[in-house]
Order: structure tokens, then C-alpha cells, then sequence
């Protein structure tokens, strides 16, 4: 008897199954602010779930929110998303706050663990970090556009918008049991596998009106990683790395400028400043920080150039504390710098811009030691008579010059050099220039 195998054919139901051993569970993290860098992850991950036949895309959630831009870039994706979408606010103590609330609604499935809570959506708006005065007229446009927003997916999501709507009109938030009597949730879960357990069966209507059941029976759940760019980008994106990248990069290009032709400084701190930059494109800057920051820069120079007995010094470091402090701090980003960073970088920051400034003005007083200018005060031997107001010979570090003196000189007596003309040298006998010192 002979037996036939198909090799296409069984990677193919392997495909349409998710995995051989179960059904595919893939699991997405939110996990911090909301921001471009973890929107494009989430968009990566949704799609690859979409390519790997995924039965249930898990996004767990720990968010005190983020931009608007990013939210709903998220929340769109997860709309047309091919795969079932569930939403998981865990673990215990996490959060899904302002817009983490948006998309915890937004979901197919909306799920929370037991002491968890969501909510708190008003609309922030924020410039520089700084939250500007706004008329009532204004206020009730931002906060009807984020109602209709809000109102677009959760009556088709069969949730509850006129609560839903507190969240943005009162600023209120709900614990999880709150939020499922409710009817904003659909799921109070202690974990991810209790979870999966209690959907398995369940039939859900998908945002497009189609209703389809859910098969999780033995899943396979499988993490989707950020990427390696993603990962270095987020990274640069997080308060405490971009404030050591810009002192980083303000002390080196400060170095290179003060020591000119070290190169390696101006190199590493080019990159480095430009990386804050890039994640300043990206983070809500207070600009009060950048001014305190630049301020602790001038009082740092300052007090290389002035005897302050250390006030400057002290108000430099005070001010590039409280610059590193309320650097990113803001309503959209409850994080920022932290203070063990904050005084990690900053005393280290004030001691080498201290000390290369006083070595730049140190070296002003050093005397020229090379060219013409470092003969004026060197003292020579002469080698033919100098006659009073007549060229003679002398000789200098072991060369030959001529010299003129005011005053008749013996060959073999010292001399200093007074100035210097082209090639000849105005001294006088070393001996009247001891006696004019004394």
C-alpha cells in the first residue's frame, strides 16, 4: 500500500488553523504612554496577526494615556482589523486611562482585570507642555468632537455611549466592576488564560454587522515583539534618555567649541543632540525646562569666569534639576524625568563644563611658546660686542640673532630680550633688568 503526503496542503490548513498544536492567540502589550512609536507596533502587529490567520489578536493594556493622534491611528486599525480584536486591561493595580479608555472601547472584546480601572478621557490640550486658558466655546468643541468620536464605535460596539460620555464631559473613571455594570465592558477576568477560557464559544459582532464564534479551545498564545527599530526608537522616546542625550550632546559640542580640533566630543555630540531632538518631535516639551536647562548652562560659565564662592555653581545645578524635572512633565505624559536621573546627569554635567571653562581661561594667561613672541623676555648670551645704538650678535635657544641694546655689552654676558622687529632683537644686560625688578 502506498501512501501519498501533500506538503503544500498541510502547510496550508497549518496557515488557516493559526498553528498545528491549537489555534493562534496573538498577544500585543501597551504598556506606558501612547505614543507614534507603539501606534505603528500595534499597526505592525494587527497585520501579522491578519498574515498568520490569528484567531484572536490580545492587546493588554497599562496606559495613563498619551496623544490623541496616536490613539486614534490605533483605534482605526483595530476597527478594520481582520482579526477579532481583544482588549485586556491587566494586570492588577494597571490602568486604561484618557485615551487607553477610547481603545479599550474601541475592541471587539472590552475585558479588565479585578482591581483595575479606565476612564478619565477629557481632551488635554497642550502646548509646550503648558496648558493654555481655553473660552467655554472652545472647551465644548474639543469635548463634542471627542464625544462623537467616542459615540462612532461604542453604539456599534453595543456599549453604553451615555456613560461612556461622562468619562469626557465630567472626567470621570470606573473601577472594573463599575465599568461591566455599566455595560461599557464585556469581561472581568483575573488573567489572560481565564480569559481565553471564557470566550472560547462566544459569539461576537464584528464592527462591519458580521457575527462570527470564537474557537480558542487549547490556544497557542504567541508575543509579538517590538521590532528591533521599534525598540531603539521607543527607547530614545523615554523622558530620562533624551535628557542624558541632551546634556550629552550640549557637553560635547560645548567641548569640541572650547577645544577645538578634539573632534571626538563635537562627533558624539552631535548625534546625541540630534537624537533628543528627534524625540522632542515626539514628546510633549515643557519649554520652562529647556530655559532652566539653558540657564544652569550660563550660570555654570559664569562662575568659571567669576569668583561667585560657589553660588553660581549651586544655582546652576538648582536650575538644571528643576529644568530636568519639569522637562517633559505634563497633562499627557504623567511620567518624565526621574529624579535619580535628574541628579545623576546634572552634578557630573556642572563639574566638567566648571573645569573645562577655567582651563579655556587658563590657558589665555599662559604665555606664547612658540613664534617670535615667546623670545620677548628670554634671555640670551652675546656672541659679538653690542655697541650702544650698533648691531651685534647674540644667541637665543642655540640661534644665532642680531641685537641692538641701548647700553654697551661685553661678549659672553646675558642679556633679555626686550621686542622683537623682523629679524632683530632689542635687549637690554640681564643684570639692569634684575635691578629694575627689585
Amino acid at each position: 500500500m502506498r501512501f501519498s503526503f501533500d506538503t503544500n496542503s498541510f502547510l496550508a490548513s497549518s496557515r488557516t488553523a493559526g498553528s498545528p498544536f491549537g489555534p493562534l492567540v496573538l498577544e500585543l502589550r501597551i504598556d506606558g504612554d501612547v505614543e507614534p512609536i507603539l501606534a505603528a507596533y500595534i499597526d505592525e502587529g494587527l497585520a501579522d496577526a491578519a498574515r498568520r490567520n490569528a484567531a484572536l489578536a490580545l492587546i493588554t493594556m497599562d496606559t495613563p494615556g498619551g496623544l490623541s493622534d496616536s490613539m486614534k491611528d490605533m483605534i482605526q486599525h483595530i476597527l478594520v482589523s481582520k482579526v477579532p480584536v481583544a482588549v485586556y486591561v491587566s494586570p492588577t493595580g494597571a490602568r486604561g486611562a484618557s485615551a487607553g479608555f477610547y481603545i479599550l472601547l474601541s475592541a471587539d472584546i472590552a475585558a479588565m482585570a479585578p482591581g483595575t480601572h479606565a476612564g478619565a478621557a477629557s481632551p488635554v490640550l497642550a502646548i509646550g507642555g503648558y496648558v493654555p486658558q481655553i473660552d467655554e466655546v472652545l472647551r465644548r468643541k474639543i469635548n463634542n468632537d471627542a464625544m462623537a468620536f467616542l459615540r462612532s464605535f461604542t453604539e456599534r460596539r453595543g456599549r453604553n455611549p451615555v456613560l461612556a460620555e461622562t468619562a469626557i464631559t465630567e472626567s470621570k473613571a470606573f473601577t472594573e466592576k463599575e465599568a461591566l455594570e455599566g455595560k461599557m465592558i464585556d469581561l472581568v477576568v483575573s488573567s489572560t488564560e481565564e480569559l481565553l477560557k471564557q470566550l472560547d464559544g462566544r459569539q461576537i459582532k464584528r464592527f462591519d454587522g458580521t457575527t462570527i464564534k470564537l474557537s480558542l479551545a487549547h490556544p497557542v498564545l504567541k508575543t509579538f515583539e517590538l521590532s528591533t527599530r521599534q525598540k531603539f526608537l521607543n527607547r530614545i522616546v523615554q523622558p530620562d534618555f533624551l535628557f542624558v542625550m541632551l546634556i550629552l550632546g550640549v557637553l560635547g559640542l560645548y567641548t569640541e567649541f572650547t577645544h577645538p580640533g578634539v573632534v571626538v566630543p563635537g562627533v558624539v555630540g552631535g548625534i546625541c543632540l540630534l537624537l533628543a531632538l528627534f524625540a522632542l518631535n515626539f514628546l510633549p516639551v515643557n519649554l520652562a525646562g529647556l530655559f532652566l536647562i539653558a540657564l544652569a548652562m550660563a550660570f555654570f560659565i559664569l562662575e568659571a569666569k567669576m569668583p561667585s564662592h560657589g553660588v553660581l555653581a549651586v544655582g546652576g545645578v538648582v536650575s538644571m534639576f528643576l529644568g530636568a524635572i519639569f522637562l517633559i512633565r505634563s497633562p499627557l505624559t504623567p511620567g518624565g524625568v526621574s529624579i535619580r536621573v535628574a541628579i545623576a546627569a546634572t552634578l557630573p554635567f556642572a563639574v566638567l563644563v566648571v573645569f573645562l571653562m577655567r582651563l579655556v581661561l587658563r590657558s589665555r594667561k599662559w604665555k606664547t611658546v612658540t613664534g617670535k613672541e615667546e623670545l620677548i623676555g628670554a634671555q640670551g648670551v652675546v656672541v659679538k660686542l653690542l655697541q650702544s645704538g650698533a648691531e651685534g650678535m647674540i644667541q637665543v635657544h642655540g640661534e644665532l640673532w642680531r641685537a641692538e641694546s641701548s647700553q654697551p655689552v661685553q661678549e659672553g654676558k646675558t642679556v633679555k630680550v626686550l621686542r622683537v622687529e623682523g629679524l632683530k632683537l632689542y635687549v637690554e644686560p640681564a643684570d639692569v633688568a634684575a635691578s629694575a625688578m627689585k
